[in-house]
């Protein structure tokens, strides 16, 4: 009797999406700032998960907020590298906020390759708007974008990674077809709607981010765990108790507002 043999299909490639926010010449104790050398070796760890034989893990790479940092230390970093990263934007904060960006500086990166995304107008978590709020801090950024820039804006960050149904579907009748949240999570191509991301903070060396790269180690399983705990902790002390914790813990700066 003949007995035919079965083929494994491979398992689809994964995208794991790194969330940073500021860069700096130095170390700084605030939790959300990276020094540039520290950048340059994560972005070196990511290659090399990218180009390992076999791997089913890809590694991009994102920014939060818009801050000037963005421009004139990732940009260079990634560029050296034939890296591309997606920025999302506090549209209300570019070319009016101190230390973020102004339309020069994206309208750069944008020509440069990299995407664009909207984080909102304002920084405001969406989850505290009203209807007439979300349509300001949903559609106005994106639509300020697409002028400024000249291209489609499909994408959008949650301020704080704050979101429910009402503001997930206030995402989609805004024109986002893809929304990025702050929970740490591998996703198979090609991806969905919701797009989880691991937030990078300050001191994260790159054996842990290496290992973090290995889905033979369990570090993505066990950080999603504990997202669901810190999520937890959200619903139960509030967004304004959360905030002072927050704050405390990651050595908040001022201008800054919790993640």
């Amino acid at each position: 009797m003949r007995v035919e043999s079965k083929t494994t299909e491979p398992a689809p490639r994964r995208q794991l999406h790194l969330l940073y926010h500021k860069l700096r010449g130095e170390p700084a104790a605030y939790s959300y700032v990276t020094s540039t050398a520290l950048f340059q070796q994560h972005l070196d760890i990511c290659l090399q998960a990218r180009q390992a034989e076999g791997s089913r893990l890809w590694p991009e790479i994102t920014f939060d907020d818009g801050h000037l940092s963005n421009h004139d230390l990732a940009a260079p970093a990634l560029e050296s590298r034939h890296m591309t990263a997606q920025f999302f934007i506090t549209a209300g904060w570019t070319g009016a906020k101190p230390g973020y960006m102004g339309w020069p500086e994206l309208r750069a990166l944008h020509a440069s390759g990299h995407r664009i995304g909207a984080h909102g107008w304002s920084h405001t978590l969406l989850t505290h708007c009203n209807h007439r709020e979300l349509e300001m801090e949903l559609v106005r950024p994106r639509l300020v974008l697409e002028d400024k820039l000249g291209g489609a804006i499909t994408t959008m960050s949650l301020p704080g990674g704050r979101a429910n149904a009402r503001v997930l579907a206030a995402c989609r009748k805004a024109g986002y077809s893809r929304v990025f949240t702050s929970i740490p999570k591998a996703q198979a191509e090609p991806l969905g709607e919701i797009i989880g991301r691991l937030n990078v903070l300050g001191e994260v060396q790159p054996e842990w981010l290496a290992k973090v790269l290995d889905p033979a180690s369990g570090m993505l399983a066990a950080l999603e765990r504990r997202q669901h705990i810190k999520d937890l902790a959200k619903s139960l002390l509030g967004d304004r108790l959360y905030g002072r914790v927050w704050s405390m813990v990651n050595r908040h700066e001022p201008e800054d507002t919790a993640a």
